[in-house]
């Protein structure tokens, strides 16, 4: 067809998670920020609060290589990942999430029984969660985004939010 083209959507993939044998806490983003994907991390964005709480509850520095980092999380076993492991969304922004490919949560955590408790990372990914990927057998509390976008909370609210989530499996 003369004059047309196809338009295919910037549809990207997440990240895989990241845990180790026998987690107990499963925290589940919704879906990567392009910063992130371009870095191949969880949370790349310096503007994104999520190390800096673990530095609060875990003393796991945020200043630490991303690596090492994520070790030290896998110690407190815990678990990351996302809801979603595809879609389209022009930018960052949870808001623009559109066509959602969930991850196969159910089967990891038949992988995982350790698994006691799934916390959201947002209301996004809560939402995605229940209509997607949820896995009734498991606990699971909606905490407040980390992201930058998310500014109604202090950040030290959130760190209270935060460990009284992560306190519910110790």
């Amino acid at each position: 067809m003369t004059g047309s083209r196809l338009f295919l959507p910037d549809t990207g993939n997440g990240l895989l998670p990241v845990s180790g044998t026998e987690p107990r806490v499963l925290i589940l983003g919704s879906y990567p920020s392009v910063l992130s994907l371009a870095r191949g991390e969880y949370y790349g964005n310096k503007q994104n609060r999520f190390w800096a709480i673990m530095e609060e509850v875990y003393a796991i520095p945020s200043a630490l290589p991303y690596p090492d980092r994520c070790s030290l999380l896998v110690q407190e076993k815990i678990a990351l990942w996302d809801v979603v492991y595809a879609c389209e969304r022009p930018g960052s922004a949870d808001s623009r999430i559109r066509r959602p490919v969930p991850n196969d949560i159910p089967a990891f955590a038949r992988a995982h029984p350790t698994l006691r408790l799934v916390l959201l990372n947002g209301s996004t990914a809560g939402r995605l969660y229940h209509r997607l990927a949820e896995v009734p057998a498991l606990a699971c509390v909606t905490l407040p985004s980390t992201s930058p976008a998310h500014a109604t909370m202090t950040f030290m609210e959130k760190v209270d939010d935060w460990r009284a989530g992560l306190d519910r499996v110790t």
